[in-house]
């Protein structure tokens, strides 16, 4: 019966799977269409500049070169990454000759596609299926920022009119943090600006070294990690943009700033907080600026790196360079989003409650969908659906009392990340196991035959499993 069960489970998980991997084709040919019709470049145009143009990004086609190298042995790695940087040095050397541009990424592009079609076709069993798990990472990775760069041009052509006036209001509760971190980063110079702006662009240099760290055991263990920061990422590029759609807002730097090309509320960022208007309404704007403010993704995202930097999957500490790596990506990032005039402080807040509430949907997915999981998900996105209503349809009244409403959105932010932490974190600090409890040398064979049921009992029961003390039997790490 319970073959027949997990035969019966693998059917579902099996067409998703085939659902999942056709409609990446199917959704890049679409937008390419859409694109040609708008008169915009579409991904899969994009896409051929990376394999034989001008790659449009030297840092993303190698972030996913280096993500699938997770699947292969070391010697594979070496012989993988010198073909990728020979083909790279080809293609910007003929570029200089011919006196183009200087930049990188043909290579890597070339090469993980060589490595997926090399490991599907001559490889077989783990070392064929973890090549082409970590392949297909490197090339969503590419293939995410390809479909996000034309979904910013979408959301200029659906939403001509803008939210930003509302979202000024609204903001005036947090004391206008955009305003003020502007004023904070003109008068450190210019090495903070570029150190911020540095960090702010290289987001995605910084989750590949964190996804390498989670998954650096794959081809040694046999084993991929329930959860790691790869899944969320992706899972957040595909959520987050579709409040771009249902929340358009382009920025102060844009819509009080000099960048607006005239179609600005006025030259008010960052020098001058603008005089409140309660009469707020949708404005025109030009296509300079994508609608993708209303959540800040890179908030989202950074807060996503943060936590993933915490904990091994075993729930010991991670290595303090990566706690403390991820601490300085995260508050340099809240401080460039805020300091160069991208967001406002209300988009920072609707950026991390969906990045826990993501995170929460995905964690640990072997405790299943239990009343934990669902209170955490839907408080996340009932939370989320209350901001944006406030920072739309409550504006003047969150400007006219900002103590109360300032108030009332931390509090929403405490009270979700509160359920997080004690849900995903403070709940493991007293289920380690004890390595004291001891079992008999001849128990060693059935105590490691039954590791999963023991760790899943364990982790129910909130009781740590026994361990071997004439033969050692490592526990199994929790993975998240």
């Amino acid at each position: 019966m319970g073959a027949g069960a997990a035969a019966l489970g693998s059917v579902p998980r099996r067409g998703v799977r085939v659902v999942a991997v056709a409609a990446v084709p199917a959704l890049l040919l679409v937008l390419q269409g859409v694109a040609m019709w708008r008169g915009f470049e579409g991904p899969l145009t994009s896409l051929a500049r990376d394999y034989f143009g001008t790659p449009k990004s030297m840092t993303v086609p190698w972030a996913g070169l280096v993500l699938a190298l997770v699947g292969i042995s070391n010697r594979r790695r070496v012989l993988v990454v010198g073909a990728a940087v020979v083909i790279d040095l080809g293609y910007a050397g003929a570029r200089l000759l011919l006196g183009e541009p200087f930049t990188v990424g043909n290579g890597p592009v070339l090469v993980l596609t060589a490595l997926a079609l090399v490991a599907w076709l001559r490889w077989t069993g783990t070392e064929r299926r973890d090549a082409l798990h970590a392949a297909a990472l490197g090339a969503l990775l590419i293939l995410a920022t390809k479909v996000g760069d034309v979904w910013l041009h979408i959301t200029v052509e659906l939403r001509p009119q803008v939210l930003d006036q509302y979202v000024m209001l609204a903001d005036h509760a947090l004391g206008d943090p955009a305003w003020v971190m502007g004023r904070v980063l003109e008068t450190l110079g210019p090495v903070p600006d570029a150190v911020l702006h540095w960090v702010y662009i290289e987001l995605p240099a910084a989750a590949i070294v964190v996804a390498v760290w989670q998954l650096r055991s794959v081809v040694a263990s046999g084993r991929w990690p329930n959860h790691y920061l790869v899944r969320t990422f992706l899972v957040l590029g595909l959520v987050g943009p579709l409040v771009y759609v249902l929340f358009p807002v382009v920025g102060p730097m844009f819509a009080y700033g000099t960048d607006g090309g005239g179609f600005q509320v006025g030259n008010f960022w960052p020098g001058m907080v603008p005089p409140l208007d309660r009469g707020p309404v949708p404005m025109d704007f030009s296509a300079i600026a994508p609608r993708n403010c209303m959540p800040s993704m890179h908030t989202a995202w950074a807060l996503a790196l943060f936590l993933h930097t915490r904990r091994n999957a075993d729930g010991s500490l991670a290595p303090t360079w990566l706690r403390w790596g991820g601490m300085f990506w995260l508050l340099c990032t809240l401080t460039a989003t805020l300091g160069f005039g991208y967001h406002y402080g209300v988009d920072l807040v609707a950026g991390a409650v969906l990045c826990l509430t993501v995170e929460s949907a995905l964690r640990e997915p072997e405790r299943g969908w239990g009343w934990f999981r669902v209170r955490l998900v839907g408080g996340g996105a009932t939370v989320l659906v209350a901001l944006l209503l406030g920072y739309r349809y409550l504006a003047v009244q969150m400007a006219d009392y900002p103590v109360v409403a300032g108030s009332i959105v931390a509090a929403l932010l405490a009270v979700v990340a509160a359920g997080f932490h004690a849900t995903w974190f403070a709940r493991h600090r007293g289920a380690r196991p004890d390595p004291a409890a001891t079992i008999p040398a001849g128990s060693a064979d059935t105590v490691a035959g039954a590791a999963v049921p023991l760790e899943m009992a364990a982790a129910e029961a909130g009781t740590p499993r026994p361990e071997a003390a004439t033969i050692a039997v490592p526990a199994r790490p929790r993975i998240r």
